[in-house]
């Protein structure tokens, strides 16, 4: 038989597919329709304990149904939408009192439950033993999993303590026969933004591969200061590439405090005098110009 009717259309529940989906009448018997997992293009099947009569909405629509004596095997139409549910309605052989079960066939975006076992009484043992079994074998795979990602991390941990130092430089290529050149940056008069932010001193450093400045700042203002934003900036206004900033400390107010920057500049090229900008969130901070390094 046949069953017509208009197709309802919700949202499905996200992440509520499964594979394999086992459903004992005995134990969670259900007045409402089960539902299950389809998507155009993936097939899904029914295995029912015993002998069952099926009734599927829109069956013209499906590109295939195939019957068993106990299995149903559905391809859902090509045009199902998101959302769309089709009723799908199981009487299955009891005795002398057929027991009826109806599914909601819920289109899913290429999502599909693969197989829906059906049990009209307590599952055969070696169902629930296949079962077991299967979760057993997913949980090892999580505890593989677990554990490969744990080991990981732990390379990672040893890798983070040994990193840093003279062994980064030389691996780094940053470091060669000159080694790491310094001097006190010479600079001309900082323009501090509102007066809160002032230059005190700082020192320039060349590697092979890039330049450094470690600069003091006085904040005379109210509340603690943070560089959030830092640039390096030629004569010709073009700003080096590769820019780090570290401040390990906000600077408290009413004292002083020191930041790090690093940019890209191989020690063959000669950038002339360069202004460095450092401002916080609020961008307020201080413009430091005409710093030369070594």
């Amino acid at each position: 038989m046949l069953l017509q009717g208009t197709p309802l259309r919700q949202p499905p529940t996200p992440g509520a597919c499964k594979e394999l989906q086992r459903i004992e009448l005995a134990w969670a018997p259900s007045a409402s329709a089960r539902e299950i997992c389809v998507s155009p293009g993936l097939m899904t099947n029914f295995v029912f304990d015993a002998r069952a009569e099926v009734d599927l909405q829109d069956e013209v629509r499906f590109l295939e149904v195939t019957r068993g004596r106990n299995t149903l095997s559905l391809l859902p139409p090509p045009d199902l939408g998101l959302g769309e549910r089709l009723r799908l309605t199981a009487v299955l052989e009891n005795g002398a009192t057929p027991q009826r079960v109806t599914f909601s066939l819920v289109a899913h975006p290429g999502q599909a439950t693969h197989q829906v076992e059906v049990y009209r009484d307590q599952r055969p043992r070696e169902s629930l033993q296949r079962e077991i079994a299967q979760e057993q074998a997913k949980n090892q795979q999580l505890r593989d999993e677990l554990a490969q990602t744990r080991a990981q991390l732990e390379q990672l941990r040893i890798k983070l303590e040994q990193s840093g130092g003279l062994q980064d430089l030389i691996a780094n290529k940053a470091i060669g026969t000159e080694g790491i050149q310094f001097q006190e940056l010479k600079t001309k008069d900082a323009v501090p933004s509102e007066g809160v932010i002032t230059y005190k001193w700082g020192i320039g450093y060349r590697s092979d591969k890039s330049i450094a400045a470690e600069v003091w700042l006085n904040n005379l203002g109210s509340e603690p200061w943070t560089a959030a934003k830092a640039s390096l900036v030629d004569a010709h206004g073009n700003e080096l590439k590769g820019m780090k900033l570290r401040q390990d400390n906000p600077i408290a107010p009413n004292s002083e405090g020191s930041i790090i920057v690093e940019a890209d500049l191989l020690r063959t090229d000669v950038p002339g005098e360069l202004t460095l900008t450092l401002r916080n969130e609020s961008s307020r901070g201080i413009t430091i110009p005409g710093l030369t390094f070594p």
